[in-house]
């Protein structure tokens, strides 16, 4: 049930992320401070989420980028422009392709995100 939480989280934080920058250029999003720190935050919890999700739910999702959340995190925290780098492929690639594959394992395999006790 806590993995469902997480990943019900995890879906969560990857829309605002995607809300956050709509419409956004790489210079516009980076020039913006409140956009770019609220990006940062929820990127910052995205990564916590990810890795706080049971081996086991990650072995039965390859093919969300569980070691690039890893990495994001290292790079998150560095500041300049690897930063940058770090929180722009988040926004343009990372992320569209973690809610996809959420989205699509919400179909074909909706007892991930369920609340309810798996049979054992």
């Amino acid at each position: 049930m806590l993995d469902a939480a997480m990943l019900m989280s995890l879906d969560e934080v990857c829309t605002n992320v995607l809300i956050l920058a709509e419409g956004l250029e790489k210079d516009e999003f980076l020039s913006s401070r409140l956009t770019r720190a609220e990006v940062k935050h929820q990127i910052l919890t995205m990564t916590g989420l990810a890795k706080n999700i049971s081996p086991a739910i990650r072995h039965r999702m390859p093919e969300l980028d569980w070691s690039g959340f890893e990495v994001l995190s290292v790079q998150i925290g560095q500041s300049g422009q690897a930063e940058n780098e770090a929180l722009w492929f988040s926004i343009t690639s990372l992320i569209p392709a973690t809610l996809m594959w959420l989205r699509v394992y919400k179909k074909t395999h909706p007892t991930l995100f369920s609340f309810q006790p798996r049979a054992s």
